[in-house]
This record gives structure tokens, C-alpha cells and sequence, in this order.
């Protein structure tokens, strides 16, 4: 029973990072040159999950602005907000559906305590 506890709190930490990443994401969407990180949930030993973040290496939209005469070109961000919402809230319900496991193995154990003590 402590392992499953275990791989409910690595989840729990697992889908944190991964929504710490997105909000880091949509912050900087407007940011120029920022490249954006993906966090990918893997499976790791005993049943836990890690988080691996990457980078891909997709450009941003270039835009171009004329100042003083000059036409100068910018890369913008290639972060794709219709990308980040749907994966905030995929990480969202996961956070949720372990710790609402969490909650439940708490009160499997209080239950336990109260029939031995």
C-alpha cells in the first residue's frame, strides 16, 4: 500500500512540473525568440512517473517592422496557445484524479487505524 502511495505523490509532482512548464510557456508567448518547452510524463522505475522536459526546436513566426527607414525582422515565439490550453487542462484533471487517489488511500488508512486501535 506505501507504494502506491508513493507513485500517487510522483504523479502529483509529475503533473506540478508539467503545469509549472505551460504557465512558464504561456507567459512568454508574447516574448520574442523564447522556445518553448514540452513536459512529457514517462513512466519510470517501480511504477512512479518522471517528467522529461524538451525543447522543440520549431521557429516562431518572423515578424517585420520598419523603424526609422530600417525594416528589421523578428522571431517571434513559437508558443501556440491553442497547444497550451488543452494541455493545462489534461494536466489539471491528472493532478486532481491523484489526488483525489491520495485522499481516498487517507482515509482507507484512518479507516484501518480505527478497526486495529
Amino acid at each position: 500500500m506505501i507504494s502506491s502511495a508513493r507513485n500517487t505523490l510522483s504523479a502529483l509532482n509529475a503533473f506540478n512540473k508539467k503545469m509549472n512548464v505551460i504557465a512558464n510557456n504561456v507567459a512568454n508567448v508574447e516574448t520574442e525568440e523564447f522556445k518553448k518547452s514540452r513536459a512529457t510524463l514517462v513512466e519510470a522505475p517501480e511504477n512512479s512517473v518522471k517528467v522529461e522536459v524538451s525543447q522543440p526546436e520549431d521557429p516562431g513566426p518572423t515578424v517585420v517592422e520598419v523603424k526609422d527607414g530600417q525594416i528589421e525582422e523578428k522571431q517571434m515565439s513559437n508558443v501556440d496557445l491553442t497547444e497550451e490550453i488543452p494541455q493545462s487542462m489534461v494536466a489539471q484533471r491528472g493532478y486532481e484524479a491523484n489526488l483525489a487517489t491520495l485522499r481516498t488511500y487517507d482515509e482507507m488508512i484512518k479507516s484501518i487505524l480505527d478497526i486495529v486501535g
